[in-house]
């Protein structure tokens, strides 16, 4: 067996079945352990949104990761060893191209300087705050330190943003937490792939790692301009739904999977992608079908979904009880190094606070919850021998933690800082 597929095993707890086996003693194959892995995800996910029903006040999310904490305790349930690209290939493009097709472009172009400083000096000082204080505070060895740092970088608010729509909050706070999400996921993996590609090497140097991020991230948006571009020519031609469909599908995963051809970011090339499709597409006359959005709607949902309820399989609760007084320690320490960033970049950028209110730049802060990317990523990298183990587990509690404490406490949060009325333009 290959060293790198029986580390995965060894790390991540999983033996070579999907389900272990039957009771009667007889193996299942691999087709039926795979058809039954996804009725069972099928069947927790829909659960789940039953559940959030009566509870409209929890976000969805935190539904979804104490769904997979419990499934992760059901005897013999096992994942098989998976490749961590097929991992980021699978789930992220879908939830970065369908976040760009949701956004409120012309509110985000308003909003644009606080957005691009917190997706990109923001990034760097989370990273860099992140990996300095868990070495110093957790003992951490620093190449682990830069690496949690750069998966947990990247926020996730869909959940926040969904309610703070319906609650009636500003639409500028809105179009300040989702252009950050948006453009923080391409900053947070660009800065993740040079991190873990000097760890593989063996000789992590800044240097090494800077040079990778530069050019991660200059070819990824090369190849997501390009992307985007032709996809908008077909839609122009285009005349049905399901081609639509079709094109913006392609465009999504085939640029995500083109910059990865020449290890560049393919979260950059598809936020890129998105960006230029959903600024020109539009234009076309297309992209305002409900049989699209439904599709990407329904496609990030079950992304999602499945891709909480696998991790909660894949890292069990026994694995992070060990660690839970470090996991506790590295929330708190995430907290602290989001909320430099934004009051110091927000301080900056509107000092008395006429633009961006106080109470606006609170709720930034707060509702910054980690979300399906940290995971994926946390998941991708515990295939790799030369990565501590306890990054990737570190890694997913945060992001749990974030949903749990920050994602619960989100209504009465929006109610002390009075975010029910479009009241601050």
């Amino acid at each position: 067996m290959p060293r790198g597929e029986s580390t995965a095993r060894r790390l991540c707890g999983v033996p070579g079945s999907l389900v272990g086996r039957r009771s009667t003693g007889v193996s299942m194959s691999t087709a039926q352990s795979f058809l039954f892995f996804l009725i069972l995800l099928g069947v927790a996910a829909t659960a789940m949104r039953l559940v959030s029903r009566t509870a409209p006040t929890v976000p969805y999310p935190v539904l979804l990761a104490a769904g997979g904490i419990l499934i992760g305790l059901i005897p013999g349930l096992r994942l098989p060893p998976v490749g961590p690209d097929l991992i980021l290939l699978a789930f992220v493009p879908g939830l970065v191209f369908e976040a760009s097709l949701a956004l409120d472009l012309e509110e985000v172009w308003r909003r644009i300087v606080p957005i691009s400083l917190l997706a990109t000096v923001g990034v760097f000082l989370t990273v860099v705050l992140i990996a300095v204080l868990v070495h110093f505070g957790l003992g951490l060895d620093w190449a682990s330190g830069f690496l949690l740092g750069s998966i947990v970088a990247a926020t996730d608010p869909i959940a926040v943003v969904s309610m703070l729509r319906r609650l009636g909050a500003p639409r500028g706070l809105e179009a300040i937490l989702d252009g950050e999400s948006l453009f923080n996921d391409g900053t947070g993996v660009a800065v993740f792939s040079a991190v873990l590609g000097t760890i593989l090497t063996g000789h992590p140097s800044l240097t090494d790692a800077g040079l990778r991020f530069a050019f991660v991230t200059v070819a990824g948006v090369a190849i997501g301009l390009a992307a985007g571009s032709v996809a908008v020519l077909f839609l122009r031609l285009v005349k049905d739904a399901e081609l639509e469909i079709l094109t913006t599908l392609v465009a999504a995963y085939g640029s995500y999977l083109g910059a990865d051809v020449i290890h560049a970011s393919g979260v950059v090339s598809v936020v890129t992608a998105g960006v230029v499709v959903a600024r020109y597409g539009s234009r076309t006359g297309r992209l305002q079908g409900t049989q699209l959005h439904g599709f990407w709607n329904l496609l990030a949902f079950v992304l999602n979904a499945v891709l909480f309820l696998i991790v909660g399989i894949a890292l069990p609760a026994h694995r992070l009880l060990p660690l839970a007084g470090l996991a506790l320690g590295a929330y708190g320490i995430m907290l602290a190094a989001r909320a430099i960033p934004v009051y110091g970049l927000l301080g900056l950028v509107d000092p008395r606070g006429a633009s961006i209110p106080w109470r606006w730049r609170h709720m930034t802060l707060w509702g910054g919850l980690r979300g399906a990317l940290s995971v994926a990523l946390a998941l991708s990298v515990a295939a790799y021998p030369q990565v501590n183990p306890d990054v990737s587990v570190l890694a997913y509690a945060m992001v749990v933690l974030s949903l749990f404490v920050q994602g619960g406490l989100l209504l009465p949060v929006a109610d002390l800082l009075r975010l029910r009325e479009r009241a601050v333009k």
